[in-house]
């Protein structure tokens, strides 16, 4: 351990939580050295972003508690989230709800993993570019107070099994596709069709055979004010097919504005004004994910413990807007913890540091991000939950309040908690609500000219 006066930590990992987390420990007094495979600017310019890293109320919170720039001055926000659901060919579902007291910002990652790594090191904290092993771990963390693992779902993920008795799903529920375009502001006009506060509000789509999608504004960090795009295809659809010929921001765009044009035509002329980043190669990103908990804590080959932080401890599908966010609330509360503790950073702190925040976010964040993959256990409460939203505007705003705080939803486990969670939710009887429900019928389509972007 380190014979200085200040604790030292130790960690793996330069991707958003990581560097947030690092550049936390630092300022709390913490002698911090943060170790990356790739230099800064790789980091910045030679790698997509994770993901669109939507985040709302607490997320901003846990960024302010640590004195981190939260864009809300500098990036497009978004205030609501329009839906529209396909239920079997049929215009069944359409709704517009506004965030309940909170506006969404989403930020490229790699525009706030660099900005606050240059923090990082101004402030004086150590960036080690090195690839670091389970041999390198150990000894690390051989000579670290703390050590955090923030490598995402690969890297050392290894290092800590998966806990099958807070894991459900075994296989991704869905392929994603995730880009970032440009050529459309945010006003009124854009989306207008959906909503009355046009492009403030994401558009989320479902078409039950084939998958979701959703678009939101967005600030990338060369092109500034964007949108983003994230496509989520069920297993064997023709959005599968079609994702999997993606290799390229063109080819995603290209996709993309076939599957409006054959799915999604409401949409069609704002996505047909879009163009890609010609500046940004890395503007796109497929793939899939599981979403599962990991053990808290691993141990190196010499028996020092160490902490799982953000993707590594619990790997949400993006469809929530769990991840960017539950990592940001861990590293906020992980260092709020460490630097209140005096005495050892050991297996059981760790452990009990992990428990307390799955159990104050992350256990609900699975169970909301489940309600929106339309888990078959939980689909029939979303079912009532949709219904509920296109009769009340009180009761959207709140079914989307749970993307900020998902506990709510854990009171849920049957159809008369569904109910009751409406009536609580809307101040009049469930059933009287669902009553109130007529299908859509037909959406509206836009209006947008091209002349108008």
């Amino acid at each position: 351990m380190t014979t200085s006066s200040a604790r030292s930590a130790a960690i793996i990992g330069a991707g958003q939580t990581g560097v947030t987390a690092a550049l936390g420990l630092l300022d709390n007094g913490f002698d911090v050295t943060l170790y990356s495979e790739r230099e800064q600017a790789q980091l910045r310019d030679g790698i997509p972003a994770s993901g669109t890293a939507l985040i709302f109320g607490a997320a901003q919170r846990a960024e302010e508690s640590l004195g981190l720039n939260t864009y809300l001055a500098t990036a497009p926000l978004s205030t609501g989230q329009s839906v529209r659901v396909l239920n079997d060919g049929a215009e069944d579902v359409a709704f517009d709800g506004w965030f309940d007291g909170a506006r969404g910002v989403a930020v490229d990652t790699r525009l706030k993993a660099d900005d606050r790594l240059t923090l990082f090191q101004q402030r004086g904290g150590r960036f080690v570019v090195q690839p670091v092993d389970p041999e390198r771990l150990d000894a690390i963390a051989a000579k670290a107070d703390l050590t955090l693992v923030a490598t995402g779902r690969g890297g050392l993920s290894s290092l800590f099994p998966v806990d099958p008795a807070r894991t459900v799903y075994d296989a991704p529920q869905r392929s994603l596709l995730a880009f970032t375009v440009t050529g459309l502001p945010h006003g009124p006009e854009i989306f207008a069709h959906r909503s009355t506060a046009g492009g403030a509000h994401n558009a989320f789509t479902v078409v039950t055979d084939q998958g979701e999608s959703w678009w939101g504004p967005y600030l990338h960090k060369d092109a500034g004010p964007t949108w983003a795009f994230l496509g989520w295809a069920r297993p064997g659809s023709d959005w599968e097919r079609r994702f999997a010929t993606v290799t390229s921001a063109r080819s995603a765009l290209q996709v993309t504005t076939g599957l409006h044009r054959d799915y999604i035509d409401w949409d069609l002329p704002e996505v047909s004004a879009l163009r890609v980043i010609d500046e940004d190669p890395h503007s796109w990103l497929t793939g899939a994910v599981t979403q599962l908990v990991r053990t808290a804590v691993g141990h190196t080959a010499s028996g020092h413990p160490v902490a799982a932080l953000g993707d590594t401890a619990v790997a949400f599908d993006p469809i929530a807007g769990q991840g960017a966010q539950g990592g940001l609330v861990q590293s906020a509360a992980l260092v709020r913890k460490a630097a209140a503790h005096d005495g050892p950073f050991d297996a059981a702190w760790l452990s009990a540091a992990f428990d307390e925040f799955y159990d104050h976010r992350a256990r609900a964040a699975q169970l909301v991000t489940r309600l929106f993959l339309a888990d078959p256990e939980l689909s029939g409460y979303g079912g009532l939950f949709f219904a509920a939203a296109s009769g009340s505007a009180r009761f959207a705003s709140k079914l989307f309040g749970l993307l900020d705080d998902p506990r709510p939803f854990e009171s849920v486990t049957s159809e008369a908690a569904a109910k009751q969670l409406i009536t609580d939710f809307t101040g009049e009887p469930a059933d009287e609500l669902l009553a109130r429900f007529v299908p859509a019928g037909t959406f509206q389509r836009s209006g947008l000219a091209f002349s108008a972007v």
